[in-house]
């Protein structure tokens, strides 16, 4: 509100990301299936390890303390073995099927394979000054479902007189999500992420395919129609397919498929996503801000904590300190664009 005040914001543009901080727990008190299932497999294997040795000392008549320290070795690894069995039902428990021991809202955030135990702070960035307008801490690692509800809470906040923009990386493309955002007024732009295998298999892309509003139709490379038969659902999404029957006498379709047919899929509100991508070929530049945007808040603020861990526990705890520290750095912004005085004189009635 203070910020508004001294029009320090452009309510036009914001930039949202995620970035992934370290809470007080290390990952030898984190535990997943795929952690938990190597943990016990190594306990195992060294089991078997000591007590193959002890067979060995049996045959050699070993010194009476060899032997008993291999007895007490096997007798700490199963003792481990049994914790680890009771953790692994806590574990299972869980609805997300994961225990910390230490921080038990902390969750294995995946970050580029580091395996960081944390928290995914999620911001808001306006574009005029960098100011942070929005934030939320999330125990989820993945910023697929958090598009929408960064951007409604900036516009809340912002109140723009136009629509607002928001634009984030290929992490947040979401269909549904971006269409949660047009129904609000919200113009996002989003990089689509190629993930199509055809491509890497020397087929035609998709994008290859040109759609055909007005008969509800795609044109294939080769020039051939292909009709909508039929409709499903993946997940909660309607899915349209197309397909043609002329692909088995088509001369390209070494290039296009190994099946019988190509078959393409269109989601019900596929517009949608190609209004999106219009946008983001009109104005290519908003892509290239994003980064200078959202990278300099979360680096402040890292460097600030010399990129360790929270202080507090929990998400209540780590919510506050998240909300403290972004308030810290919107003030220091805040000061170094305006000075104390003015900032004192705003605030004064």
């Amino acid at each position: 509100m203070l910020c508004k005040k001294l029009n320090l914001l452009s309510e036009k543009l914001v930039a949202i990301d995620g970035s992934k901080f370290k809470a007080v727990n290390s990952r030898d008190r984190n535990f997943t299936r795929a952690k938990m299932k190597r943990r016990l497999r190594d306990v195992e294997s060294a089991i078997e390890r000591y007590l193959a040795q002890l067979d060995e000392t049996d045959r050699t008549e070993p010194k009476p303390d060899d032997a008993r320290t291999l007895q007490d070795k096997v007798a700490k690894l199963r003792e481990e073995m049994a914790r680890l069995k009771k953790l692994e039902v806590r574990m299972l428990e869980a609805p997300d099927q994961q225990l910390s021991l230490t921080d038990p809202d902390a969750r294995s955030m995946n970050s580029r394979g580091t395996g960081v135990v944390g928290y995914n702070v999620q911001s808001a960035v306006d574009a005029k000054h960098h100011l942070i307008v929005a934030h939320e801490v999330s125990k989820v690692g993945s910023d697929r479902q958090q598009l929408s509800k960064m951007a409604k809470q900036a516009q809340e906040i912002l109140e723009p007189k136009t629509k607002l923009k928001v634009v984030a990386d290929k992490g947040y493309y979401n269909g549904d999500e971006i269409r949660e955002c047009e129904q609000a007024g919200i113009a996002a732009y989003v990089a689509k992420p190629k993930t199509s295998p055809n491509k890497a298999k020397g087929y035609f892309d998709r994008s290859r395919f040109q759609y055909i509003r007005e008969d509800d139709e795609y044109e294939c490379p080769a020039g051939e129609r292909l009709m909508h038969r039929t409709t499903t659902t993946d997940g909660d999404k309607a899915i349209r397919r197309y397909w043609t029957s002329a692909c088995s006498g088509c001369a390209i379709k070494s290039k296009c498929t190994s099946g019988k047919e190509r078959r393409v899929s269109r989601w019900l509100h596929e517009d949608v996503l190609e209004r999106a991508a219009k946008r983001l070929r009109r104005k290519p530049e908003v892509m290239l801000a994003r980064r200078s945007l959202v990278e300099h808040p979360f680096g402040t603020l890292k460097s600030w904590t010399s990129a360790n861990h929270f202080l507090t526990k929990r998400l209540s705890g780590v919510s506050t300190e998240t909300s403290l520290q972004v308030l810290a750095y919107n003030m220091k912004r805040a000061i170094r664009l305006v000075g104390t005085r003015k900032i004192i004189e705003t605030i004064t009635p």
